[in-house]
C-alpha cells in the first residue's frame, strides 16, 4: 500500500495499482442503486398490483430483484452497478481480477450481516477498521471496491515491418519495449540509441541498427 494505492501483480505478471474506495462514495453509489431499484418496484406495483396473483408476483419480484440487481451488474458489467458507474467505482477480487458469480453472490448475501444492527452500522465500522475499506461481505468473499481508472490510450507506433523476437519475452519486457517506442518522441535520438545498445543480447547489434530491430519487434508485439 503506497500513497493510498494498493500495488498488485496478477498471475500473468501484470502490475496493477488500485485505489480502495472509502465509505462516502460507496454510500452514494448504494443510494443511487436503491433509488433505481425503488423505481423498478414502483413500476412493477403499477403493472401487477390490484390482485392476489399480482401481490404474490410482486413479492417474488421484490426478493429476486433485490438480490439479483447487484449480482447481475457486478458479473456482467465489470463489477459496476449503475450507482458504482456514476461514482466511478468497481468491485474486483482481492487480486484485482474481475469478480465471478461466487464472489458476487457471497458479498451481496452478507449485506444482511453488514446491515446489523441498523443502517449498515456493522459494515461501516468494519470498513473504517480495515486498511482496504472492506466490509464483512468483501472480506469473506475476497473482494474489494476500488476507484475505476480508465485504461490509458496507447500512442500508435511508427509503421515498420514487424519481426518476431528471437527469444520469448516476459510480459514485463514486452511492456518495457512497447513503452519505449510509445514515448520515443520525448527522448533524444542519442538516448534512444543508448537504450537500444543495452538490448544487444536481444538484437545482436548496437546503436541505430539495434534500435531499428527493436522497433520491428515492438511492431510485432503490438499486432
Amino acid at each position: 500500500m503506497q500513497d493510498g494505492r494498493l500495488s498488485l501483480t496478477t498471475p500473468e505478471g501484470v502490475r496493477l495499482a488500485l485505489t480502495p474506495a472509502g465509505p462516502a462514495p460507496r454510500a452514494a453509489a448504494w443510494l443511487i442503486d436503491l433509488l433505481i431499484w425503488m423505481v423498478f418496484i414502483w413500476i412493477c406495483l403499477w403493472i401487477f398490483g390490484g390482485s392476489k396473483l399480482g401481490s404474490g408476483l410482486i413479492g417474488l419480484i421484490l426478493f429476486v430483484s433485490y438480490w439479483g440487481y447487484p449480482v447481475l451488474f457486478e458479473v456482467y458489467f465489470s463489477g459496476r452497478t449503475p450507482g458504482k458507474r456514476v461514482m466511478k467505482l468497481a468491485v474486483v477480487r482481492a487480486d484485482g481480477l474481475p469478480v465471478g458469480w461466487r464472489e458476487s453472490v457471497l458479498r451481496n448475501l452478507l449485506l444482511v450481516a453488514d446491515f446489523l444492527p441498523f443502517m449498515y452500522a456493522t459494515g461501516l465500522l468494519c470498513m473504517l477498521a480495515d486498511q482496504h475499506f472492506r466490509r464483512i461481505g468483501d472480506i469473506v468473499a475476497g473482494t474489494q471496491v476500488i476507484y475505476f481508472d480508465k485504461p490509458p490510450v496507447r500512442k500508435p507506433l511508427r509503421e515498420v515491418e514487424p519481426v518476431p523476437s528471437p527469444i520469448p519475452l516476459t510480459p514485463e519486457q514486452q511492456r518495457t519495449l512497447l513503452g519505449l517506442f510509445e514515448r520515443e518522441a520525448q527522448l533524444p535520438p542519442e538516448r534512444l540509441q543508448e537504450l537500444a545498445s543495452i538490448a544487444e543480447p536481444l538484437t545482436g547489434e548496437t546503436g541505430a541498427v539495434s534500435l531499428e530491430k527493436l522497433r520491428g519487434i515492438a511492431a510485432g508485439l503490438s499486432r
